[in-house]
């Protein structure tokens, strides 16, 4: 056990009584300090970004995923963003679409539907974006996690699981590792989710018939083959 101090003295090293030192204290503010600028300094950052008027340079039909194909949701089904510069990306989110893909993409498009999602992967493996990752999709059912999340339906029933085939599972795979890679998402089911566990989800999907396991090691193979 240590020793108290004795009132007013100083030990060898310049403690003080309570056995701190001044250069710890002085360290300890200085670190404070630097951690307080840095985060003063990315709100600045993000609140640039979002004001009016502000945005960044776009192509239109241009996708952030090699592999997809470009197929527009409707604007009123998502919002103008410029993301991860105002708002971080640090989810994805797994959606079955509970349909086809035809009825997905359909429904996607319909201005009167009020939710969307980034991609949707078919059973046989194709990708189509819909909306870009800058912006913010309406799927999630859930503001902050729209706002900081990617969100992936894929074709299908949550009850038929023969629906997810191999060409889905790689496909989906392939897509999720390179949207973590982009955004240094750690690949985990921390931050790769279902649709289910995001909070205050009135839905269940990808249910108890999406093979979690799997996809998560196809996750990671396509995280070391990039």
């Amino acid at each position: 056990m240590g020793t108290k101090g004795t009132a007013g003295a100083k030990g060898s090293a310049g403690a003080t009584g309570s056995g701190i030192s001044r250069r710890s204290v002085l360290i300890g503010g200085a670190v404070t300090a630097v951690g307080a600028a840095a985060l003063a300094r990315d709100r600045l950052e993000r609140a640039w970004w979002r004001l009016p008027g502000v945005e960044k340079s776009r192509t239109p039909g241009e996708v952030d995923y090699a592999r997809a194909k470009w197929t527009a949701a409707s604007p009123a089904n998502w919002r103008r963003a410029d993301r991860p510069d105002d708002f971080g990306i640090d989810r994805v989110v797994i959606h079955v679409t509970q349909g086809s893909f035809r009825s997905a993409v359909k429904v996607f498009q319909d201005p009167g539907h009020g939710a969307a999602a980034h991609y949707v992967v078919r059973r046989d493996g194709h990708v189509a974006q819909m909306i870009r990752e800058l912006d913010v999709a309406f799927h999630a059912g859930n503001r902050s996690y729209n706002e900081r999340s990617v969100g992936i339906e894929h074709e299908g029933f949550v009850d038929r699981p023969q629906d997810f085939t191999a060409a889905m599972y790689g496909a989906s795979a392939r897509l999720t590792a390179a949207i973590c890679g982009r955004y240094g998402i750690p690949v985990d089911r921390d931050h790769i989710i279902g649709h289910v566990e995001v909070p205050g989800a009135d839905h269940t999907d990808p249910g108890k018939h999406w093979d979690w396991d799997r996809y998560m090691k196809l996750v990671r193979a396509a995280e070391r083959a990039r």
